[in-house]
This record gives C-alpha cells, sequence and structure tokens, in this order.
C-alpha cells in the first residue's frame, strides 16, 4: 500500500511538472552577511556587526503561488564587542538549513518565512566568553552549543533566466552559550543574496 501510495504521488508531480502546473530547481546562491550576537552584556561591552559572507545550494518546488525551497548554506557569523576602547572579533562559522515557505506575489516577488536549523562548525574569538576579558585569538568552540535553531523572514525576487534576489534576517531563538557562559547571546543575521537556477523544470 505504501508503495501504491508514492507511485500515485510521483505521478501526479510528473504530471503537474509536465503540464507546467509544478516548478522544480536547483541552484546556488551567496552573498554578504551582518551577523551580531544579540547578548545580555555587562557594562563596557557593545557588541557590533561582523560582516562575513554565505554561500550554497538551494532546491525550489513551486506550486502556482506557493513554494516550498531548502537550503544548505555555509555562514560565516559572529560579532565584534566593543570592550575598553578596543574591538575584539567573534568569528563564528555554520553550516545552516533553512526551509522557507515562499509566497508569490506579482512578477516573481515572493515572501519568505521558516526554520533555519544551523550547526556550528568552528568558533575563534578575541573575547573570552567565559572570563569577560581579551585574550589573544582562541578556539572557544566548546563554550558555545553546537546547534542552534533561527527564524529566518525575507523577501525575494525571482527574476528571468534564472536569477534570483533574497534579503533575509535570520532571528536566533535559541540562546548559543554553552553551560559555563551566564550571559545569554542567540545569533542575529542579515543576509543578502544572489542566486542562479542551474537546473528548472515547469514554469
Amino acid at each position: 500500500m505504501k508503495k501504491i501510495s508514492i507511485l500515485i504521488l510521483v505521478c501526479v508531480f510528473s504530471y503537474s511538472l509536465a503540464n507546467g502546473q509544478v516548478q522544480f530547481a536547483l541552484g546556488v546562491k551567496g552573498g554578504p552577511n551582518f551577523a551580531k550576537l544579540d547578548a545580555n552584556s555587562s557594562v563596557g561591552e557593545n557588541y557590533k556587526n561582523r560582516t562575513g559572507f554565505h554561500g550554497g545550494a538551494f532546491a525550489l518546488i513551486k506550486l502556482t503561488k506557493i513554494g516550498i525551497q531548502p537550503e544548505l548554506l555555509f555562514s560565516q557569523q559572529g560579532s565584534t564587542v566593543k570592550f575598553n576602547s578596543q574591538d575584539l572579533k567573534s568569528n563564528f562559522t555554520y553550516v545552516n538549513v533553512p526551509v522557507l515557505l515562499k509566497l508569490y506575489t506579482v512578477a516573481g516577488i515572493n515572501l519568505q518565512v521558516g526554520p533555519q536549523f544551523g550547526f556550528l562548525t568552528t568558533a575563534e574569538s578575541e573575547y573570552d566568553p567565559i572570563e569577560n576579558t581579551p585574550q589573544n585569538i582562541a578556539d572557544v568552540k566548546d563554550a558555545y552549543k553546537k546547534s542552534d535553531i533561527s527564524a529566518a523572514l525575507g523577501v525575494g525576487w525571482d527574476l528571468p533566466f534564472g536569477l534570483t534576489i533574497d534579503a533575509r534576517y535570520n532571528l536566533g531563538l535559541s540562546k548559543i552559550n554553552g553551560g559555563q557562559n551566564d550571559n545569554e547571546s542567540k545569533n542575529q543575521v542579515i543576509q543578502v543574496s544572489l542566486g542562479y537556477k542551474l537546473i528548472k523544470l515547469g514554469k
């Protein structure tokens, strides 16, 4: 019975794709990040933006005005901390997996919303997150959680010839600090992306 259901779904999808009712696409995208940590910081600390980049791949399944777009992105994040007139950098890298619901309006313009699941790969900082003091650049990955959950909100434009433009705000929902750190920090990232659909089936 399960195999029959899967076969029926495949047939329906293939028919819809052949008749232009469904679009399936695979592509690549990338662009700048403007990242920051939203932290409960002590007096004298001032968290500011850190500029990085993101890049990766996406898939799109679009049915008339609704689309589902999962992505796999490498993302440079972190923050800059103002401490006693010094700018101390915290450099984090994540592998992020957003799963977006896209609502299309007119001329390819779309609104985007969905969860994003992040996995910390590296964390280096000139600021000791446990002692709250400056330090030489050091690996601080053990002071942070290995996973992160964010809410992704954005707007996009699917242009002709397979080009896409996105602007997105990723609001951290989970605390990224480990148990040794009393300050509560969450990721905040603004992303601007340029993408290209390498494979496109359907309209």
